[in-house]
């Protein structure tokens, strides 16, 4: 009774703090009257009070926005004459959902400018627009569509089409969420007189969208006629919430065009809105050919042409792949193409949201993992689980790691229990395979481990303390405690012990793909709480949220930008537990997460600066393409029908490195005598590399050569012997591009060589180059072969992250930080991030720094594979303003021969 009455005080006292001043005081005197009707302790009372500063103390910025070159507003002339009638609904709803008043009015001022670039539904006449939402993975994207949907239909869009995702789960969940917010009705009763209210409808529910889909079923065109032969003439809405598959849209355009069309132009004389959830995902044209259009591409072209007034809203975190759409694009048949030539809008999270910026921003791969912080490197799985594995591989055990985890999962259970959350959901991801069969005995392993622990704490987990630890796995339980939540939560673990057998015996392990006959339905388990291992592979990647995330094992190869992204989902918001949050996965993924939340990050910056200069989407786009990590962003099949060609890129403020090397002998040997030429230029220029301070505070034993000219820069890369595959690094482009701008920013250099101390016990020594001891930098080689050279490590990096303070001054430092404390980024809890990522160090550089690394090549601890050191090279260029940029030649298929190291299928689902 008293976790009803908590519920039921944060449903009022949240409703009235949506549109109230929510200060200290008036927070406690609303939890002080609303007590009196429903009873809680005084202790449930403060919790409250916390809660409540807690949510209100969360922000959320209006995100950036790029219209269309004929972008006419009409919304606020056409307000007078709007009822709201849906939205006011919503924003009731979402208000006891507990957001703060910053966040409600973010989300009503981001949708109405969303609508404000769509078309007047009232205004006459063929049109068409196209538009993109960037959003971030688990950060809110459903909650502003629905939300636009709302105000779309207020203002008299007649039909609604919701495209949510490619996988069942995904489009009955999706389902579920527009009956609470928009239709309030349970669907699958839609067209029954005493239907279930949820959601809005417990608000208003005088008027009543049409839906043609529910909860359980999609579209079909036996159930769509059974219902009504021409439902677009009614006065309210209709919608369809539909999967992603041919099929369906083949039925929805047949259906539409036969029951709905005018006889003399086949088209649906009624404004429509389309919502394409997750729209890099299958709508983008994979065809390669000029003239081809792939099937779900062309059947999303062909239902926007089957109305004469339509709009399409793709909603995506990963937007790479939209923006590579060719703009010009169109075909006789399917219409113009899905580039979002209309707007682009960005969407910003709020301050509590738990996102890749917090986790893998600042992660540098082989660096000690903090206990505060949520990664846990994945180092056991190679001899009993390898990444690279096939359809009939046999799964016999579990990886350590895996089952470290499990335990781990239990342990949160119960730590939440303790905390009084016991009707709360608790989820745990396992994404190891994208096969079905594997998935499967993957599932029954991890079955068997979590019984394996109910067993042991159903028979000892009682006994006295020094019983108890005489079972191995109560054991395992107690030092997964101390090493992972002693130090980080206020239990003890005589406090938890007593609740471990009721978290364990809460779990249930689920299989979900297309085969499974599990499902992850949260709504059936409100009361109690569900508390589940979900084991899956691509249905667990795309837009499904998982309630209660708290532990997640990741062990999977695709590096695809976007792939990778959405298959993180442990992103989100995770109120009153995020400090009990793990994350395991390998040490190659963690250093493309890295990698990858940096490139996002400085997209969405890009957009942000080219909003204040009033630039349009295709501008962006151009923008886009042209920047060097651009050409790894999304999967081969994803860049449709480009070719070979040339493209310009910018280096303005970019770091780019030899990830790639030549292992033949005379180019290692031609590339330490380019270094050894190098020094000896230095010093005839008397430039010799002296020992230097990181900055003004920090020592280090690094050597760094100041105020070189840049013919002596170069000189180096003219005498490198770069490997064909660091496209990047091709010398020739590079020298174009320092020779363009060769008078004013780069006319200067400062050169590094990195000097690192290490405790490994082979190390290798250079005692030339410098005339001192130079212990090389130790760098593992990548798993992808190359034709006579190697990949520096799994996630292509060789500079360490720090490597961009070298030569800044004090004052520039405190610039740089300064910077990167007022682009809002935080850390866990909603702290702030004390590590600055070096892109901002480049923003604030005023020289170029070349970097020569010494390498020694080989796993930690054991014998370097070439007995002299491998010589790499990293630039960090300064930003240049108005920059002439660079020519590459640029095949887009190569990128990805090099980079996709899973199977394409991988975007389609899992095996």
């Amino acid at each position: 009774m008293t976790e009803e009455n908590i519920e039921k005080i944060k449903q009022m006292v949240g409703a009235v703090l949506a549109t109230d001043r929510p200060t200290q005081e008036r927070i406690e005197e609303l939890i002080q009257k609303v007590r009196k009707i429903y009873p809680i302790t005084d202790e449930d009372a403060k919790g409250l009070v916390r809660h409540f500063e807690t949510v209100h103390g969360v922000s959320m910025n209006i995100g950036a926005i790029l219209p269309g070159e004929d972008f006419e507003p009409w919304l606020d002339a056409m307000l007078p004459n709007i009822d709201p009638y849906y939205w006011t609904r919503y924003r009731k709803f979402l208000s006891q959902k507990n957001l703060s008043h910053q966040v409600l009015a973010t989300i009503d001022d981001s949708t109405q400018r969303i609508l404000d670039h769509l078309e007047n539904p009232q205004k006459v006449g063929k049109w068409q627009r196209r538009g993109m939402v960037v959003g971030h993975v688990q950060s809110g994207k459903t909650a502003n569509y629905i939300g636009l949907i709302c105000k779309a239909a207020d203002a008299g869009y007649k039909v609604i089409v919701v495209i949510a995702g490619i996988h069942n789960n995904l489009r009955n969940q999706t389902q579920i969420r527009i009956d609470e917010g928009f239709i309030g009705f349970d669907s699958t009763k839609s067209f029954e007189k005493e239907s279930k209210i949820v959601g809005v409808g417990r608000f208003d529910r005088t008027r009543r969208p049409v839906s043609f889909t529910n909860s359980l079923i999609d579209f079909q065109r036996t159930t769509a006629i059974a219902v009504s032969g021409i439902p677009i003439d009614q006065a309210e809405p209709v919608v369809f919430v539909i999967k992603k598959n041919a099929n369906t849209l083949k039925n929805l355009l047949e259906w539409l065009t036969e029951n709905n069309a005018k006889i003399d132009t086949m088209t649906v004389d009624h404004p429509m809105l389309l919502i394409d959830d997750e729209a890099d995902n299958a709508s983008i044209n994979i065809k390669r050919g000029i003239d081809e259009v792939s099937k779900i591409n062309g059947q999303i072209r062909q239902l926007l042409q089957t109305f004469s007034r339509s709009c399409y809203v793709g909603y995506t975190a990963t937007p790479f792949a939209n923006i590579f759409i060719d703009p010009d694009s169109d075909d006789a048949m399917f219409g113009e193409d899905l580039f979002p030539r209309d707007f682009i809008l960005s969407l910003d999270p709020p301050s509590n949201y738990f996102g890749p910026q917090q986790v893998f921003l600042n992660y540098e791969v082989g660096e000690s993992t903090d206990v505060n912080e949520p990664t846990r490197i994945i180092d056991d799985h190679e001899d009993i689980f390898p990444i690279n594995h096939k359809i009939d591989f046999p799964v016999i055990e579990l990886p350590g790691s895996l089952k470290k985890a499990i335990r781990a999962f239990v342990i949160v259970i119960s730590i939440r229990l303790v905390r009084g959350q016991t009707s709360m959901h608790n989820s745990m991801l396992v994404n190891a395979s994208r096969f079905v069969s594997v998935q499967r005995q993957l599932r029954n392993e991890i079955h068997e481990s979590v019984e394996d622990v109910r067993v042991s704490l159903r028979v000892n987990g009682e006994k006295p303390n020094n019983e108890a630890m005489l079972d191995p796995e109560i054991a395992e339980l107690y030092d997964i405690f101390e090493q992972e939540f002693a130090e980080i939560c206020s239990c003890t673990w005589e406090e938890i012990k007593p609740h471990l057998y009721e978290g364990a015996a809460r779990i249930r392990v689920v299989e979900v793909n297309s085969n499974s006959p599990g499902s992850l339905n949260y709504a059936e388990h409100s009361q109690n709480g569900f508390n589940v291992i979900a084991v899956g592979g691509f249905s667990l990647s795309r837009g499904l949220t998982l309630e209660g995330l708290s532990i997640s094992y990741y062990l999977r190869r695709s590096i695809m930008y976007d792939t990778l992204m959405q298959m993180g989902r442990w992103f989100g918001y995770r109120e009153g537990y995020e400090d009990l949050c793990r994350i395991w996965i390998s040490e190659e993924a963690a250093g493309w997460y890295s990698h990858i939340s940096e490139s996002i990050e400085e997209l969405r910056e890009d957009l942000k600066s080219m909003e204040r200069v009033g630039a349009t989407p295709r501008q962006f786009g151009l923008k886009v393409r042209s920047h060097p990590t651009s050409l790894i962003v999304t999967a081969r099949n994803k860049m449709g029908s480009s070719r070979s060609h040339v493209v310009q890129l910018g280096l303005s403020a970019k770091l780019i490195e030899t990830y790639a090397l030549s292992s033949k002998r005379e180019d290692l040997d031609a590339n330490r005598n380019a270094v050894t030429d190098l020094i000896q230029t230095l010093e005839k220029l008397d430039k010799y590399p002296q020992k230097i301070l990181k900055n003004t505070t920090e020592k280090s034993e690094s050597r760094m050569a100041v105020d070189v000219p840049v013919s002596t820069v170069t000189d180096f890369l003219l005498h490198f012997q770069n490997h064909k595959e660091s496209q990047l690094t091709d010398t020739q482009p590079i020298r174009q591009y320092i020779e363009k701008h060769s008078q004013n920013r780069l006319s200067v250099w400062d050169v590094l060589f990195p000097i690192v101390k290490t405790n490994d016990k082979l190390p290798l020594i250079d005692q030339k180059l410098l005339g001192i001891e130079i212990t090389c930098q130790r760098r593992k080689k990548g798993r992808a072969e190359l034709k006579d050279g190697f990949l520096i490590g799994n996630n292509r990096k060789v500079a360490t992250g720090g490597i961009d303070i070298f030569g800044l001054s004090e004052a520039e430092v405190k610039e740089a930080e300064e910077l990167f404390r007022k682009s809002d980024s935080r850390g866990r809890n909603g702290k702030s991030v004390s590590k600055c990522p070096d892109r901002f160090y480049r923003k604030v550089r005023m020289k170029p720094l070349l970097v020569i690394h010494l390498l020694k090549i080989g796993e930690e601890n054991q014998q370097p594979e070439y007995d002299k050191p491998v010589i790499a090279w990293s630039i960090s260029f300064p930003r240049i303003e108005n920059e002439q940029r660079v020519e590459y030649l640029v095949n887009t298929t190569w990128s990805h021969q090099h980079y996709l190291l899973e199977d394409e299928k991988e975007v389609e689902g899992d095996e």
